[in-house]
């Protein structure tokens, strides 16, 4: 038998053929990575199975590269000048050796080749990587560059550069480390969003944080047009079409870890912008307890993950959180005994031992089409990123019918209201009866920043807005955020979720066959145990998690 080659083996294999963990202990963080995502190697450290150096020593093996020890390794200077500090910084790599036109560079992960051939293209040299550990890595770049240049600096440099023509200024050095500059403190700020916009003679760059925009220091407008034009570079889009809206993709590494952003250019009267949305797999927690689900949600969610066919709906606005929630439910039942099919438009997140299906409208790969094909490849539970027609709604229900589990999300302020908005499609009410299991509607608000809490109890007139419903706080000890840096002073930092989940029974089945209204299924729904949305929020501002400004602003249309 031949064996396989180094690159090709598994690294939780390595491990074991090197003595370093049991077969038991792989199987665990395998269950875990299912679940949360992530590398496997980080599991097994954080479950003390190994240390991040035994990882580090085994992702060299299965990658063919050279282990570097960086406490023993002194990088030359000659090395060290061929990447700035910029670009050592975000990218995560220390150069170690410069021969020639040949560069040798310390990184934290063996399978990031982009990030190699990024290097090639932004230093014109040939570039080879070893392994290093990460926390020592990550030291070394600091020392060796020194703190990593802010924002407003490569602002400053940026604005110094000729840009007379954009289409060769998005290749200077000093653009490419401006964009390279935004983009990773996006991430470090956890931005879900990058907006590059042009009014008259300004430019505004803005991040958008746990659901709201935030400007950041903006380079003079005169270099809007360049950095663009860099966007487009960097997505493959024509740089020379500029009346026309173009939509691309961009595979970074920010950090020394990849990341994906979705572009979207939109020329306006002022000039070309463009919106970037960050889909940074790394930074989403796949987790229904990290996602703010409380014990009994996650009870119910984890039955419905665990039926043999039937619809399950969640709900709520466009920003809510449905497709994450969706993964997170998947991911609970992501296990080598059944198929896993999404389709999704655009798929945002990979996920391992899933088969996800891309959208295309514009060349006739409709939802409803690709369904019919799904159907064909014996699948155990679809995703369908959006039911948005009849024919998507009709072909979910045929899944359904067959013998399959279908999860999809749809537009609807509340859960009953989903039962309408499904109806107006067409469909027949026995058949949707037949079918929906249960219907989740969610909203996300922001978390009281835990930097700058501040505890209070309420006077009566604060919960005045919030209706009779608020008494339950009446005398309990509340928070806030009363601003500070690590929250853009706005009191807030990250996000959780409130839930009403709609179990479909007896009783709300022979409502809808009988045409009752969505007031009736609501209160039917509410005697059959659902927690609204209003009072999902009011606990979760008991609990000192967000605030009752929060909720009113997220719940004001559903009392």
């Amino acid at each position: 038998m031949t064996a396989k080659p180094a690159s090709r083996r598994l690294l939780g294999q390595i491990l074991k053929d090197q003595g370093v963990v049991g077969e038991g202990q792989i199987q665990e963080a395998l269950q875990e990575q299912r679940r949360l995502g992530g590398p496997i190697g980080s599991h097994l450290v954080a479950r003390g199975h190994c240390t991040a150096n035994d990882v580090a020593r085994a992702l060299a093996v299965q990658a063919g590269l050279e282990l570097v020890d960086l406490a023993k390794v002194r990088p030359s200077k000659e090395a060290l000048a061929a990447v700035d500090s910029t670009t050592a910084h975000a990218y995560g790599v220390l150069p170690l050796e410069l021969e020639g036109r040949r560069l040798l560079v310390a990184l934290a992960d063996p399978l990031n080749t982009a990030l190699l051939e990024d290097l090639a293209f932004t230093t014109g040299l040939e570039v080879r990587g070893a392994l290093a550990e990460g926390e020592a890595l990550r030291a070394r770049v600091l020392e060796a560059y020194g703190a990593e240049q802010s924002l407003a600096d490569a602002v400053r440099d940026a604005a110094r550069a000729d840009v007379s023509d954009p289409n060769e200024a998005a290749g200077s050095a000093p653009v490419v480390r401006l964009l390279t500059s935004i983009l990773s403190r996006a991430i470090k700020d956890r931005a879900s969003d990058v907006h590059f916009e042009v009014f008259g003679n300004d430019f505004r760059i803005r991040y958008r944080v746990d659901g709201s925009l935030y400007e950041v220091e903006a380079p003079p407008a005169h270099l809007a047009p360049a950095l663009v034009a860099r966007i487009k570079v960097l997505s493959d889009l024509d740089i020379a079409e500029t009346k026309l809206p173009q939509d691309g993709r961009i595979a970074l590494v920010i950090e020394g870890r990849p990341v994906d952003l979705r572009v979207a250019t939109l020329p306006a009267v002022a000039g070309e912008g463009a919106v970037l949305r960050v889909l940074d797999r790394s930074s989403v927690s796949l987790d229904l307890v990290a996602l703010g689900f409380e014990a009994e949600e996650r009870r119910k969610l984890s039955l419905l993950t665990r039926l043999p066919s039937g619809i399950v709906l969640i709900t709520g606005p466009t920003g809510s959180g449905k497709t994450t929630t969706l993964y997170a439910l998947l991911a609970e039942v992501n296990d080598p005994t059944l198929k896993i099919i999404t389709v999704e438009d655009p798929v945002e997140y990979d996920i391992d031992g899933i088969v996800q299906i891309p959208i295309h409208d514009d060349i006739g790969v409709t939802y409803a089409k690709v369904l019919r094909t799904v159907l064909r490849q014996d699948p155990d539970k679809i995703l369908v990123g959006e039911i948005r027609d009849a024919e998507t709604a009709g072909v979910a229900i045929e899944a359904s019918l067959t013998g399959h589990t279908v999860f999809a999300t749809v537009h609807t302020n509340d859960a009953p209201s989903a039962v309408t908005r499904l109806l107006d499609f067409g469909l027949e009410p026995y058949l949707l009866t037949a079918t929906l299991e249960a219907i989740v509607a969610q909203r996300l608000v922001r978390k009281v920043c835990a930097n700058c809490r501040v505890e209070y109890v309420p006077e009566d007139q604060d919960l005045l807005e919030l209706g009779p419903s608020a008494s339950v706080l009446r005398g309990r000890t509340l928070a806030y955020g009363k601003g500070c840096g690590e929250c853009f002073h706005t009191g807030y930092r990250g996000r959780t979720a409130l839930v009403e989940v709609l179990t479909v029974d007896d009783a709300l089945r022979q409502a809808v066959l009988a045409g009752g209204s969505t007031g009736e299924l609501r209160r039917l729904a509410r005697r059959g145990g659902m927690r609204s949305l209003r009072e999902a929020g009011l606990a979760a501002v008991s609990a000192r998690l967000t605030t009752l400004d929060e909720v009113l602003r997220e719940t004001a249309d559903l009392e």
